[in-house]
């Protein structure tokens, strides 16, 4: 074959798979993450200050919630209660060295709405990983540990807008 008709068919047979992965993406239903539909557009934070704090303003700031500085201008009342970060043994060698840690975060929080007298209950959101551990490699282990630590509480902030966004406004 010629130069020309191999980069032809290269490309051919590129954009069909670029084609057929579209398809495929789409028929099984994936999306990418939109903003989250919420039924409040303004919201009170209070409470302990947590190392989500900032993260999740900047969510609420990313789906056009407004975070207001008092109580009585807000829609929706998010008090966050407390932050718990665990690390525990999973599993030991033969020798009583460990081999695997499990991490544990967990954030409790409830909210209210402006003109209600209670507090919702209490949710908790506990996320956990597990990573192998080798005392050889105990630079980069540190470095996995803390990447996992902040990948759950990315996803802790994800799951307190997906609870959030299933409060529907008492009118």
């Amino acid at each position: 074959m010629q130069r020309s008709q191999v980069f032809f068919m290269n490309k051919i047979s590129t954009t069909f798979l670029l084609v057929l992965l579209t398809c495929i993406f789409t028929a099984c239903g994936f999306q990418l993450r939109g903003v989250t539909e919420l039924s409040f557009k303004t919201l009170y934070v209070q409470g302990a200050k947590l190392s989500i704090t900032q993260d999740l303003k900047r969510s609420f700031k990313t789906n056009s919630i407004t975070v207001v500085d008092s109580a009585a201008e807000a829609e929706l009342i998010l008090e966050l209660l407390n932050e718990a970060n665990e690390k525990q043994i999973l599993s030991l060698s033969g020798g009583g060295l460990v081999r695997e840690f499990e991490l544990i975060y967990r954030v409790s929080f409830r909210t209210r709405e402006t003109g209600a007298a209670v507090f919702s209950p209490v949710q908790t959101i506990q996320l956990r990983r597990d990573f192998s551990y080798n005392d050889n490699a105990l630079l980069g282990k540190g470095e996995e540990e803390a990447r996992l630590n902040s990948d759950m509480r990315n996803d802790a902030i994800r799951e307190i807008m997906r609870r959030l966004s299933a409060i529907k406004k008492s009118h």
